[in-house]
């Protein structure tokens, strides 16, 4: 499963028409943290294929996406169900945490 690319003009309609949950990561270029948690989303993608999709939002191309999610800081995962947040998870987490993030709220 790919990382969708989510913006300004798809995102309503892409987290709203999954049936599964979304993850979400909000990130910019210039964040090490996000450079250090974005090869850990992607593999979640794969590793959660039949369970979970996977989004990346950059908050730098898209400030009002980020600022309706009151995303403050990054990295910023949040957890969509039915359209919904469910859960957030700000700054970088090793495998284990992201895992434990996920399968808490899936």
């Amino acid at each position: 499963m790919t990382v969708v690319v989510l913006n300004e003009e798809n995102f309503k309609e892409e987290i709203n028409s999954s049936s599964l949950p979304f993850l979400v990561d909000y990130w910019a270029e210039w964040c090490g943290p996000c450079k250090m948690i974005s090869p850990l989303v992607e593999e979640m993608a794969s590793e959660y294929a039949d369970r979970l999709r996977v989004g990346k939002v950059d908050v730098d191309q898209n400030q009002i996406l980020a600022s309706e999610q009151n995303v403050a800081s990054i990295p910023t995962l949040l957890i969509f169900k039915d359209g919904e947040v469910v859960a957030q998870q700000v700054g970088a987490v090793n495998k284990s945490q992201l895992a434990n993030f996920i399968e808490s709220n899936l």
